[in-house]
């Protein structure tokens, strides 16, 4: 059923990159948060990249993404507090900094499902399994109400519930989990759909029943290595084989 093993009773999906073409709307913030805080520390000449975002912010949380970013620079900032200003000189600061920014180009560009993801929920829903979406994200409801998904989940949990609940960011599985739990099922009746490294790793690392790599950054073999047990470059492809 759905290219999933028949043991599988819920779909767990990432939303930025998985269900919304929005990953490549968050790369671009953090790419011109990141650039002008390089040029203002006095090294213009190491831009943020592709292999930055993906090995370093993809799928995690917003400050985590900055805190690892920086490590790998060998920058160090002081914390702050989730009110941080977009302004401020902190982990969190330059982290709401990028959330204003990606906040004003969604709002100028709108979102959009992709239509072979749209396909695979009205597939998944006309069959009677258990649909959740789990995202890094703190803007998580105001992605899936402006990309009319919002009628497909039956569970969410984003940013703002990994601060609430105090859990741990992909790739620990803990929001994975937590989805599961919401929907009622053990992690070996869910499966995962991820297009983050670190998503998948979170997939892997929670022993679920099937972790669906999906490649939108040309990533498909680091997907496998990282522990998907599919990739595919979209989800229609997984309708196809049913």
């Amino acid at each position: 059923m759905l290219g999933l093993p028949e043991t599988v009773s819920a779909l767990l999906f990432d939303l930025d990159g998985v269900l919304t073409g929005t990953a490549a709307l968050h790369k671009e913030a953090w790419k011109q948060t990141f650039d002008e805080f390089l040029v203002k520390h006095g090294i213009p000449d190491e831009p943020f990249t592709d292999h930055d975002y993906a090995a370093y912010v993809d799928g995690k949380p917003r400050a985590d993404g900055v805190r690892s970013f920086l490590a790998a620079r060998k920058i160090e900032l002081p914390e702050g507090g989730p009110d941080d200003g977009p302004d401020a000189k902190t982990v969190n600061g330059l982290g709401n900094r990028k959330n204003e920014l990606v906040l004003r180009i969604i709002e100028d560009r709108g979102v959009a499902p992709y239509e072979g993801s749209r396909r695979y929920l009205e597939a998944a829903r006309d069959n009677g399994l258990k649909i959740g979406v789990v995202t890094s994200s703190a803007n998580g409801a105001k992605v899936l109400e402006a990309a009319g998904l919002t009628p497909f989940v039956q569970a969410r949990i984003d940013g703002n519930t990994l601060r609430e609940q105090n859990l741990r960011g992909k790739p620990a599985p803990d929001s994975f989990l937590a989805g599961a739990k919401v929907l009622g099922v053990e992690a070996q009746h869910a499966a995962v759909f991820e297009d983050a490294l670190a998503g998948v790793q979170a997939g892997r690392a929670g022993d679920f029943g099937y972790v669906v790599g999906v490649n939108r950054a040309n990533q498909a073999e680091e997907l496998k290595e990282h522990g998907a047990d599919v990739v595919v470059d979209d989800l229609a492809e997984l309708l196809e084989e049913v």
